[in-house]
């Protein structure tokens, strides 16, 4: 099969390979996002199994977010330079085989180390999955296969929770990664047998940033080293010296991206104070997203008495409120601008964390536990794609690609950090997340914390987000359906299909091969 390898690709959704080229990547991206989100369900139950402290089960959290937010532009370049269906085989069975190790580790340590190995199959699978969409269909087709694969996924995202919750209060919390090996196998059989290779000509050039990448891995793992330490209670030079490290290897890291040919993270975009400010956005908004995600359900699980399943069901309701409102989010946003739902959403969703003030141990699901879980639902079905639309606005067309990975790895950093540094903020440390009193204690303060970071995005939203100039600009933005890709966790890693007209001059001028 020819054709242009960003964008013209010949099959056509409605044909049985193309239903299965669907089919593989809805697989390969819903995999690696259920880690992300189903892991924090199975910690109590981990940490009980493995007697591991809150710092154990925090490296659990952040060794894959770790090697993911380090590596995942590194893995989308990869993707673009050997080909998109080669790297997603080496993701799925990279993957694949992290995650059997995470299954059958003895000990906190190899689970731990396990899963960074899972982050780097993470990094290599994540990037892949839209940019093979968009090459593998057909010009007439790609809005429609963007829109079912961005609606597939996200229906994974939300039967999630069910499925791992299952999983942990049936066979154990060591089948949530199991249950990854046959996916991956899928993924691996219908990738060799139905998905056509496709690759970025222009990019075989291009040499990797392998030191910046080196260098970000370094930075994060320092803080989030120096975080964990601290709350833990270690002694002062197990604190100081990897914050020192960090400072050093992200000035370096600076030092590098400014000068380097072919930067991973140009520094260039940061000249832009819209992209400067929304991405300050994302990482206030993702920090207090990832918080509540971290310690709502050990609440739920050690405060409340809820078995895993429940705990997982409790917040359903925010990834269905995400996926069924979002794309009309990003509708207002492009009549109204951005400014109005960029204020108003996180104020709403500061509201639902102020509610969550009210979960205590003797709190009943429907009157207590419901209504924040809404709020906040509504309150990020408000701001996540008007915040993705204005950072592609606020770059030019021939970087939005690379402006909505920048975001994309903004956030998950953020998350990274909050995990790290939250147990400290709100007091928790040790064997205290076994504690129903302690939790309850902690949970709150983080609840107070989650609030001061939305305000912070909304009053940053108010102050840099000019109301007629970015309607301008989003009206005019180059990538409408970027708002069809949302996940809890995650802004969309790239934007969706351009416009027809824009789609075939690319083509006329070329730009990829697809085998």
């Amino acid at each position: 099969m020819s054709g242009i390898g960003d964008g013209t690709g010949g099959l056509r959704l409605a044909s049985a390979r193309g239903r299965w080229v669907l089919a593989c990547v809805v697989l390969a991206s819903g995999m690696a996002m259920l880690d992300g989100t189903v892991v924090n369900v199975a910690l109590p139950r981990m940490g009980r199994d493995l007697g591991a402290s809150l710092s154990v089960l925090q490296w659990v959290v952040n060794a894959y977010m770790l090697t993911l937010s380090a590596l995942i532009l590194w893995g989308g370049a990869l993707g673009d330079r050997l080909g998109r269906r080669r790297t997603l085989l080496l993701g799925a069975v990279w993957f694949a085989g992290a995650s059997a190790l995470c299954g059958f580790a003895p000990d906190e340590y190899v689970l731990i180390a396990a899963r960074a190995l899972q982050g780097v199959g993470g990094a290599l699978l994540t990037p892949g999955s839209l940019a093979l969409v968009r090459a593998s269909f057909h010009p007439d087709d790609q809005s429609r296969a963007v829109g079912a694969w961005s609606g597939l996924t996200g229906v994974a995202g939300a039967l999630g929770p069910f499925l791992g919750g299952w999983l942990i209060d049936g066979p154990g919390w060591r089948w949530i990664f199991f249950i990854n090996v046959p996916i991956a196998v899928a993924v691996v059989v219908v990738a060799v047998v139905f998905v056509p290779e496709s690759r970025d000509p222009a990019a075989a050039g291009r040499p990797f940033d392998t030191l910046g990448a080196s260098l970000a891995a370094v930075a994060l793992g320092g803080v989030s080293y120096a975080l964990i330490s601290a709350s833990s209670g270690a002694s002062v030079p197990r604190i100081v010296l990897p914050a020192v490290v960090a400072v050093a290897a992200g000035t370096a890291f600076l030092a590098v991206e400014r000068r380097a040919g072919n930067p991973m993270m140009p520094l260039s975009l940061f000249s832009s104070r819209l992209f400067s400010a929304t991405n300050g956005m994302t990482v206030f908004l993702y920090a207090a997203i990832g918080g509540v995600l971290f310690l709502l359900p050990v609440q739920l699980q050690t405060a409340l008495g809820y078995d895993a399943l429940q705990a997982g069901l409790a917040t359903m309701p925010i990834t269905v409120l995400m996926l069924l409102l979002s794309a009309r989010a990003g509708a207002l946003a492009k009549r109204v601008g951005p400014a109005l739902p960029l204020i108003a959403g996180p104020l709403v969703a500061a509201a639902g964390a102020l509610l969550l003030l009210r979960v205590e141990p003797d709190s009943a699901y429907l009157p207590d536990v419901l209504p924040p879980v809404l709020v906040m639902g509504l309150g990020m079905s408000l701001f996540v794609a008007p915040l993705t639309a204005t950072v592609l606005a606020s770059v030019d067309a021939g970087h939005a690609g690379l402006a909505s990975g920048v975001n994309n790895t903004a956030a998950r950093v953020a998350q990274l950090l909050i995990v790290a540094a939250l147990p400290l903020l709100v007091g928790l440390s040790g064997d205290a997340y076994t504690s129903a009193t302690a939790v309850n204690r902690s949970f709150h303060r983080a609840a107070v914390v989650t609030v001061v970071l939305f305000l912070a995005a909304s009053a940053t939203a108010a102050v840099f987000v000019r109301p007629r100039r970015e309607r301008h600009r989003v009206e005019t933005a180059p990538h409408p359906l970027c708002r069809s890709h949302l996940s809890l966790t995650c802004p969309p890693l790239e934007p969706g299909p351009e416009p027809p007209r824009a789609r075939h001059d690319d083509a006329r001028r070329g730009g990829g091969t697809t085998d």
